[in-house]
């Protein structure tokens, strides 16, 4: 098995995540398709690591510096459907880590609907911080979740 390699994403890979995006839950449920998700995945503010097996793209993060109070912020994770379960999304979030090395804490939110990323999100230590009732859907939260790291 190929190892995974996290770099910077190209300007190429930032639209192959746009793209990723809007054909995967949770975009589809919140209605997000890749004419809004494509400027989001351009937006020079923020840092897009893209996970790589053997070359090929096959995951990414995308994070906002200073998000939450000055925190960093992931804002988007995804992965491809054939590398979910494999340690890509694991991989992702050690690599945003590693890159804020004097962060106190991160931030991201998770949809209610999506429990598989919010049990992965809990596993690798993430805490339930507040919850956005109907913020983009109604009937669904948007959950926002804390790690401390310092």
């Amino acid at each position: 098995m190929d190892e995974i390699e996290i770099g910077e994403a190209t300007a190429a890979e930032r639209e192959w995540c746009a793209r990723l995006m809007a054909a995967s839950e949770p975009w589809i449920t919140l209605r997000r398709g890749f004419d809004v998700l494509l400027p989001a995945a351009l937006d020079p503010e923020y840092v897009v690591l893209v996970a790589r097996r053997g070359g090929a793209p096959c995951g990414f993060i995308r994070i906002h510096p200073r998000g939450v109070a000055g925190s960093p912020y992931v804002a988007s994770v995804a992965v491809a459907e054939s590398e979910r379960g494999r340690g890509v999304g694991t991989a992702l979030l050690d690599a945003t880590e590693a890159r804020y090395p004097k962060a106190r804490y991160v931030f991201l939110c998770v949809s209610s609907f999506n429990t598989r990323a919010r049990a992965l999100y809990e596993r690798y230590g993430y805490r339930l911080v507040g919850e956005l009732p109907d913020y983009v859907v109604d009937g669904t939260s948007e959950l926002l979740m804390g790690k401390r790291l310092a």
